[in-house]
């Protein structure tokens, strides 16, 4: 049964803006003398003068392209300026131009729904501000119109020869005979420009932007006419749009999808699929995405602007080409620890600034074999609940990664074959926190946050707190299947293992010399871009904990412990009191006043055994490094040592002790 066509709304008002060069502009902002002449920004390598990741439009001008090499970009324009990105952990340091980006969306966010994309764009729903300025001040009303307005570029738009072209815009701004949709985009155009102008005056960057009725028309139109301009497609103008737009072009057709339909239906532009009826694009493509490429070629979408000023996931990454490939898992595991860093790093300055959590870490990698007979075989991303603290993330990181690497080499690892042992390489590596969800406001404990999370029945057993991350459409489809494998790393002598979703994953590794054996400390997953196929079986790959050092590495995080505690503001202040042992009675009564003692100490001590899932002892105090120091305090209120039932008699006689430190248990460090 064919889906339902997605709402559409022709009259509403969208933005897309974009940032001119980006890169480039954020260096001339910090060096102002290289504004107006040819400057590229550099990743930096000594291989070839490093990789232009932002060229200029000066440069562009004398035959500078992005895919060149800094050399090649000097041969081709000898006074080219090639400044290098900041370098931090042996990789480009990106933070200057995010913080840069986000001077740019605070603007922007105050005339409407805004949604950062990326570092350099971001969508705009401005229906309600056209809505209004055309209740109030329609622009067929206006005396004067900013110049910047004026130069907007607008498809389909009849002009006669000789005609003035701001003239042009102004009248067709300014139409009494236009229909209600080209009204809204005539005040979209002057809300728009005046933002540009704003951005401009306030951060010195400038930017670009299309204005349409959705996303995916305002998207196309940002980079039609650059830099500093603007585009706007009217309805009327959409299929002169996509009639010269190549398949390819468009968002989501840019890969094997783009490439099935120019191979089987011999489709060049993107008006193409018109030829085609929907149900014939369902049968060759299926329900969902027949209807979306019938809907795509008549202009419609139905994606709505999210209204999201910060970013969806954080991310590190760094590629190793050619000769620089990694080869050994040392040089792996250096290079996962460099990355991890820096996600920490970003999801702790979130988490502070913004009071959000991430709860999956997930691992992608590129890489090649020796001997890879499938040559198509791509390296298998693996996911796992992310445990907050650099160390644990890159515990995890690494191991997910050598899961991955069984699966990709695998049943046979690098067992000789023939005369020749198979090697790997190691291409490009990167670590990402997703599923991220704001704290809930108003939470004046992270007690009470946590505490929350118990009322989650007990079968599902994730490490994600999934009554927030069920705010987002997608959070479970690679959280609903994984069980948090800290809390069972906090039971000795437990079986703790990786699961990778691999049909052909085999156990028997023996001598693999590339993954030895390593105490997992997450479950693995297949990451939402690799789903598992049908059949699978889940394998387990570990070694039992054996002593103290090994179980301390695998300490319950503070999510753990807190789902753990079930106390009440009642329980506790009886617990207080109850735990306060009179120790003024005369000597000659004490052994009747430590027997009482007891007894009160036995039943504080079921209790406890009842409200707290952990002893002291077990609590890794690294644990507590992470909260913040008011956190700490409230929570340390709540560990107080234990006392002994029977620490008032001595080994020998019964006789009452005479030292309180036998009423306390040794301080665990």
């Amino acid at each position: 049964m064919p889906v339902a066509r997605p709402e559409t709304s022709d009259a509403r008002v969208i933005a897309h803006v974009d940032m001119d060069c980006f890169y480039v502009q954020v260096e001339q902002r910090k060096q102002p003398e290289l504004r107006g002449l040819p400057t590229a920004v550099v990743q930096y390598n000594e291989w070839q003068g490093g990789a232009l990741i932002a060229v200029s439009y000066e440069a562009r001008s004398c035959g500078v392209k992005r895919s060149m090499r800094g050399e090649e970009a000097k041969a081709a324009c000898p006074e080219i300026q090639l400044v290098q990105v900041p370098v931090a952990r042996g990789k480009a340091d990106l933070n200057t131009y995010r913080s840069a980006g986000s001077e740019v969306v605070s603007i922007l966010a105050q005339s409407g729904k805004c949604e950062r994309a990326s570092i350099d764009e971001v969508y705009l729903d401005l229906t309600d501000a056209a809505e209004s300025m055309l209740a109030d001040a329609p622009p067929e009303g206006l005396e004067s119109i900013d110049e910047e307005a004026l130069k907007s570029h607008i498809l389909g738009m009849s002009r006669e020869d000789g005609d003035d072209f701001k003239e042009s815009v102004r009248d067709w701004i300014c139409r009494k005979d236009a229909d209600r949709r080209d009204k809204l985009l005539g005040c979209g155009i002057i809300i728009v420009a005046e933002l540009r102008k704003q951005v401009l005056k306030e951060t010195e960057f400038s930017c670009s932007a299309g204005i349409a009725h959705n996303k995916m028309l305002a998207k196309l139109a940002s980079g039609m006419n650059k830099p500093a301009q603007q585009t706007v497609v009217p309805y009327a103008a959409v299929e002169e749009l996509l009639s010269s737009l190549p398949i390819k072009k468009m968002k989501q057709l840019g890969g094997k999808l783009g490439t099935s339909l120019q191979t089987d239906l011999g489709i060049d532009t993107v008006s193409d699929l018109l030829q085609f009826s929907e149900t014939k694009l369902q049968e060759h493509y299926g329900i969902n995405t027949g209807t979306w490429l019938w809907n795509i070629a008549r202009g419609i979408s139905g994606e709505e602007v999210q209204g999201r000023l910060l970013p969806k996931s954080h991310g590190s990454g760094k590629t190793f080409p050619g000769p620089r490939a990694l080869r050994s898992l040392s040089n792996v595991q250096h290079w996962l620890n460099q990355l991890s860093e820096e996600l920490y790093e970003r999801l702790s300055s979130d988490l502070e600034q913004n009071k959000r959590i991430a709860s999956t870490l997930t691992l992608h990698a590129s890489a090649f074999r020796s001997k890879d007979s499938d040559s198509q075989k791509k390296f298998p991303s693996k996911s796992c609940p992310l445990r907050y603290g650099v160390t644990k993330i890159q515990e995890d990181a690494f191991n997910l990664f050598q899961a991955a690497l069984r699966e990709y080499m695998g049943p046979f690892g690098t067992k000789p074959q023939g005369n020749k042992k198979e090697t790997w390489r190691i291409t490009g590596l990167s670590v990402s926190a997703s599923k991220i969800v704001d704290i809930p406001s108003g939470t004046s404990s992270i007690m009470r946050y946590f505490q929350s999370q118990s009322t989650i029945p007990s079968s599902s057993e994730s490490g994600c707190p999934q009554e927030h991350v069920a705010m987002t459409p997608s959070a479970s489809e690679s959280c609903s299947e994984q069980k948090s494998a800290e809390t069972e790393a906090a039971m000795p002598n437990k079986d703790i293992s990786i699961t990778d979703t691999s049909p052909d994953l085999d156990n028997s590794y023996g001598n693999m010399d590339m993954v030895p054996e390593k105490d997992a400390s997450c479950q693995s997953s297949e990451a939402k871009e690799f789903p598992t196929q049908s059949g699978t079986q889940t394998k387990t790959i570990g070694r039992k904990i054996n002593n103290s050092k090994e179980k301390n590495r695998g300490m319950p995080s503070i999510v753990d412990i807190f789902k753990n505690y079930n106390a009440t503001p009642q329980s506790q202040q009886e617990t207080r009191e109850d735990s306060t042992v009179s120790l003024t009675s005369n000597r000659g009564n004490l052994s009747s006043s430590t027997n009482h003692s007891s007894e009160v100490n036995q039943e504080v001590e079921d209790r406890r055994e009842t409200e707290w899932g952990y002893k002291v002892g077990e609590i890794d105090q690294s644990v507590f490094d992470e909260l913040p120091y008011e956190i700490q305090r409230e929570f340390r209120s709540f560990l107080r040592p234990n006392k002994r039932p029977n620490a008032g008699k001595s080994k020998g006689d019964g006789s009452a002790s005479s030292s309180i430190a036998h009423y306390f248990s040794p301080l665990k460090r």
